[in-house]
C-alpha cells in the first residue's frame, strides 16, 4: 500500500513539475521574442518595405525612413525645427546585404552624389505580435514597419 501511495505521489509531482516547465517555457519564448533572438525570419520578405524611426526632442523632431527595393535602399533623414517650423532632409541611397535575420545597409550616395564616408547600419530583423521591426545592433533603436505604424495611428 505504501508503495502504491508513494508511486502515485511521485507521478503527481512529476505531472505538476511538467506543467510548471511548460509555463516557464512559454515565458522564455515570449522574452526571446521580445529581445528578437531565436527567430527564424529567413522566409519573411522585406522587399518593398518601409521602416520608420521617429525621435522627438525639445527643439526638433527627427524622422528617419529606410525604404527597401530589392538590393537597393533609400535612407531618408528629416529634421523638423519646432521653433521655425522648417523641415530639412537628407536622402541617401545605397545597397543592402541580408543574411538570415541580419540586414546590413550601406548608403554611399547623398542625393545621387558619392560621399567619402558612407552611412552604414547593421540591423536585426525581428517580429513581435505580427509586426516587423529592425533593431539597430549598435544603438538599440527600433525601426517599425510603416504599414504597422500607419495602422496603429488610425
Amino acid at each position: 500500500m505504501k508503495k502504491i501511495l508513494f508511486f502515485t505521489l511521485f507521478l503527481a509531482s512529476f505531472v505538476l513539475k511538467a506543467q510548471n516547465y511548460g509555463a516557464i517555457n512559454q515565458i522564455l519564448d515570449r522574452l526571446e521574442e521580445r529581445k528578437g533572438i531565436n527567430q527564424n525570419l529567413e522566409n519573411v520578405n522585406i522587399d518593398d518595405k518601409k521602416f520608420v524611426l521617429i525621435k522627438d526632442f525639445e527643439d526638433h523632431t527627427e524622422r528617419s525612413f529606410i525604404i527597401i527595393k530589392g538590393k537597393n535602399i533609400t535612407y531618408v533623414e528629416m529634421f523638423d525645427d519646432k521653433a521655425t517650423g522648417k523641415s530639412t532632409s537628407n536622402v541617401f541611397s545605397g545597397d543592402i546585404i541580408r543574411k538570415k535575420n541580419i540586414v546590413s545597409l550601406r548608403a554611399d550616395q547623398l542625393e545621387n552624389k558619392k560621399i567619402p564616408i558612407p552611412v552604414t547600419k547593421t540591423l536585426l530583423l525581428t517580429k513581435q505580435k505580427e509586426i516587423l521591426y529592425l533593431i539597430d545592433i549598435n544603438s538599440r533603436e527600433r525601426w517599425i514597419d510603416e504599414e504597422a505604424y500607419s495602422k496603429k495611428s488610425k
